[in-house]
């Protein structure tokens, strides 16, 4: 049984999740070009340079299809980082109810920023992509504080 959300460590449930929003972006993209121009399972990492080259392929599609694998390298840089958070978070003993809120967060601004990478077309959505990466990434970076402060106390 799980218990309550307050004295639970359910943040490590969190890592799956993050690891889950970091991969759907690429997933999104390899829909895309399988249905587009066809996936080369062979040399995937060209997949993205031949949508962009393929004439059938509206721009829009293409660049489209571009921020879909920034999303996801995005998400895969990030993961290490949240992972970390969590472990050395829970190692501490920091309080459950705090790591599983600010756990719901993060995972809250992964998928908004995904959303907004995916679909921005214009500056303004760019520098809101910006923001919400800069607030997302202050949070694993502030439990990994609070944990170095509370074992060193």
């Amino acid at each position: 049984m799980l218990g309550s959300t307050s004295t639970s460590a359910l943040s490590l449930y969190s890592i799956p999740v993050v690891w889950f929003t970091a991969f759907y972006p690429g997933t999104l993209k390899f829909l895309n070009i399988s249905n587009t121009i066809g996936y080369n399972n062979v040399a995937p990492r060209g997949n993205v340079a031949k949508v962009a080259e393929n004439k059938d392929v509206s721009p829009a599609l293409a660049a489209r299809i571009q921020r879909m694998e920034g999303a996801h390298y995005n998400g895969v840089e990030n993961f290490p980082l949240w992972t970390a958070a969590v472990l050395m978070g829970n190692m501490a003993g920091l309080d459950h109810a705090y790591l599983n809120k600010m756990s719901l967060i993060f995972i809250a601004t992964r998928v908004l920023y995904n959303q907004i990478y995916i679909n921005q077309t214009n500056s303004f959505t760019s520098y809101m992509r910006t923001f919400t990466f800069l607030g997302s990434i202050s949070i694993p970076l502030t439990i990994m504080i609070k944990a170095a402060n509370k074992m060193n106390a």
